[in-house]
């Protein structure tokens, strides 16, 4: 469907640096010249690229598409606060102040979900004066490992840095790419995403990939009034469904999506479906 080019196209748009009072430092990104503001937040070990197919599909006449490096990630750098899912969804704060983000819409993938729900929860007034919707992909409100043996086994390789050496080997960096992906697996998207995962300081990031698993907040998604929509594909093996019907079972405002045959890559197996969310939100 894409080819490694267009996957690894960078978004070509205004480049504002958000600083932290802990000294984070944010890469940020605008495109567009619409009035309605989207912001993405990307998953574990991805950057802004990730968003790249979403950038050149979505209206940017009518919106203005927002997305940054999430703290410790690619351009972005962590400050003394460092890494954890309090001092992250800080900063999601601070990229709507900083954008003077108004009835924005949200979007969290994977990671970005997990730390979406925690901005939630922890700056609701932010929330309920900067946003009027959410979109939660692929992902889920913690406890990541629970009856997930591709995460059990996955995860710690990664925190050891096994994962990252072994998957150099093209053989096995496709098999990771293809365990991540559905139906729709292409030899693009390991050429696309493979260098931009291996290219993270991932012993840095171990608290955040510990908390996806020792953290919780499902009984507490109940105190998120803004509209929620969550949408997950049906073969995703990363966040399997029973998390997105446990997210809609205690938000109070939430409805599912599920995607025939996508895998946890939305953001590149299923762009126009996100789109169409999106916009839906921002209505």
């Amino acid at each position: 469907m894409y080819t490694t080019a267009e996957l690894n196209a960078p978004i070509d748009g205004q480049i504002l640096v958000v600083e932290q009072e802990d000294g984070t430092k944010l890469h940020t990104i605008s495109v567009g010249t619409g009035s309605q503001d989207i912001v993405m937040a990307h998953g574990y070990g991805a950057s802004n690229i990730g968003w790249n197919v979403i950038a050149t599909k979505l209206d940017l006449a009518k919106y203005r598409l927002i997305v940054f490096d999430q703290r410790g990630h690619a351009e972005s750098i962590a400050g003394s606060d460092g890494i954890s899912s309090a001092s992250m969804a800080s900063d999601y704060k601070a990229v709507l102040e900083a954008y003077d983000v108004k009835d924005g819409v949200l979007a969290g993938h994977s990671m970005g979900g997990f730390l979406t729900q925690k901005f939630l929860l922890t700056y609701p007034e932010i929330a309920s004066e900067r946003l009027k919707g959410v979109l939660l992909i692929a992902t889920f409100a913690g406890d990541v490992n629970k009856n997930n043996f591709q995460n059990k086994l996955q995860i710690p390789l990664i925190k050891s840095g096994v994962l990252i050496s072994l998957i150099r080997f093209k053989m096995i960096g496709n098999a990771f790419t293809k365990s991540l992906v559905g139906d729709g697996y292409e030899q693009a998207y390991s050429d696309a995403f493979l260098p931009v995962f291996s290219a993270q300081d991932h012993k840095a990031l171990v608290p955040i990939l510990s908390a996806l698993g020792d953290e919780s907040y499902y009984d507490q998604l109940k105190n998120i009034s803004l509209p929620c929509t969550i949408i997950v594909g049906t073969k995703d093996h990363t966040t399997p469904a029973f998390h997105t019907d446990d997210m809609h079972a205690n938000l109070p405002n939430s409805k599912v999506v599920k995607v025939p045959g996508a895998g946890h890559m939305l953001n590149w197996e299923a762009p126009d479906a996100l789109i169409a969310e999106l916009e839906a939100l921002a209505a």
